[in-house]
């Protein structure tokens, strides 16, 4: 057996019952195959993989919180510090009923790969918790935040493990994190980011992942001789990632014509009115059977079905797994071109697959989605020079990044014979940074 082989046999037989860490981790490793096979022995001796896919430290702990019936509620949290091999844990804290160790694992596995992408000195890890926000008063998100910070403080610092927001974790959370982090320290550092602009935060990270995907498939697109003037896009999702996509998007002269929450998906043939889903979603904190108030016109639809319509541009930004291969056959079918993951690892390997069998240009969220964790670093860099950047100096730095996210990626990609395969040429020239800073740092 090959030491690819062997590595993922490990993976599944000492993490059972972690389905997507196993997903993420066979996707990176068997992209690595050219590179792994020309160094097998020095990566052999050194257990290079070995440490690659085991996390530094994996932490679990109990979260008691009383509702406002008086009740004490328990959820479990999570922080998986995965690797920082090139500087501090960096990854966000998510906040969903579906949280488990294996997700968090994959999650704080894809960071690390994504954000040596950036080019900013950020290691890979993630956090969060099977808490529920939806349908939670302020007062008990603040009662479980509370409770949640008083445990996850003691790993973390602005040079050691630095969270973020992440599905669930909005700008209230993290608020309320850094209050009870404040009360408990009693220091002001850059410990989280996505903060308040009113305490470190920093502008454009609300839009930054939605933005960073458009510029990166803005990017992939002209490499190869399209544009998104003109294209209507499918996207999935209806969260930050989603919206400030669809704003971009909107800039650049396309037309959205789908967005979708849990329970539903909106198709707006005359494109979705983006004024409207930010009022459900930011405001009233809805669900998406209230757009069609707003726009009689569009169709609302329970389930799924997203994926189902005509469009040139295919933006998935809600969750893993949630572009599946009869999905990547009606993309193809209805005349798809490109796929760019807003999410994390939201397709899965056989669609993945097809679609570039098929010819559709695929962004993989490793690279596509990096604009979120760029952003962050950037606001700890604003944070330790104790200083604000304007809106355009953040967006112009975050753009470069992304361009030259897709740059790396095309050309590593190139440089090991898989021209245009984007998955294997992010997931080669983020090992590269990795791997060369862990055999340089010796034995840990």
């Amino acid at each position: 057996m090959d030491y690819i082989n062997e590595i993922i046999d490990m993976v599944i037989r000492k993490n059972p019952s972690e389905a997507e860490f196993h997903q993420a981790v066979k996707e990176v490793l068997e992209s690595l195959r050219p590179v792994v096979e020309a160094n097998e022995e020095k990566f052999r001796k050194e257990a290079l993989l070995e440490r690659l896919v085991e996390p530094d430290r994996q932490i679990k702990f109990k979260v008691p919180w009383v509702d406002d019936s008086g009740k004490v509620q328990v959820n479990t949290g999570y922080r998986v510090q995965f690797n920082n091999a090139i500087g501090p844990y960096k990854g966000g804290l998510r906040l969903h009923p579906s949280v488990n160790i294996g997700i968090i694992k994959f999650l704080g596995f894809e960071q690390i790969f994504k954000n040596s992408l950036t080019g900013l000195p950020i290691g890979g890890g993630k956090g969060g918790s099977d808490f529920d926000p939806k349908n939670k008063s302020d007062r008990e998100v603040l009662a479980f935040c509370t409770s949640f910070m008083t445990e996850l403080y003691k790993y973390i610092g602005a040079d050691t493990d630095v969270p973020a927001g992440d599905i669930g974790t909005g700008a209230r959370e993290i608020g309320y994190m850094y209050g009870q982090y404040k009360k408990i320290r009693g220091t002001y550092e850059g410990v989280l980011t996505g903060k308040g602009l009113t305490y470190g935060g920093s502008l454009v990270r609300k839009e930054a992942t939605g933005y960073g995907l458009v510029y990166l498939t803005e990017e992939m697109l002209k490499a190869h001789g399209h544009s998104i003037e003109g294209k209507k896009v499918a996207i999935s999702g209806s969260g930050n990632v989603a919206i400030y996509a669809a704003e971009k998007i909107q800039e650049l002269g396309a037309t959205v014509i789908t967005v979708s929450d849990s329970n539903g998906w909106v198709y707006d043939a005359e494109g979705i009115d983006l004024a409207a889903l930010k009022e459900i979603k930011e405001v009233k904190r809805a669900r998406l059977t209230e757009y069609i108030k707003y726009r009689p016109q569009a169709e609302y639809k329970e389930g799924k079905g997203v994926w189902s319509v005509k469009c040139d541009i295919a933006l998935p930004c809600a969750t893993q797994n949630e572009l599946l291969i009869e999905d990547a056959k009606a993309l193809v079918e209805n005349g798809c071109i490109a796929v760019a993951e807003g999410a994390n690892m939201p397709t899965s390997l056989d669609a993945t697959l097809f679609l570039q069998e098929k010819g559709v240009l695929f962004a993989p969220g490793k690279a596509a989605n990096a604009g979120g964790v760029a952003t962050s670093a950037l606001e700890m860099s604003q944070n330790s020079e104790r200083l604000s950047w304007s809106f355009e100096e953040v967006d112009d730095r975050l753009k470069k990044i992304m361009k030259n996210i897709f740059v790396s990626m095309s050309a590593a990609a190139e440089q090991y014979g898989a021209k245009d395969n984007y998955v294997l040429g992010a997931n080669i020239a983020g090992f590269l940074k990795v791997s060369d800073a862990m055999l340089a740092q010796g034995i840990w």
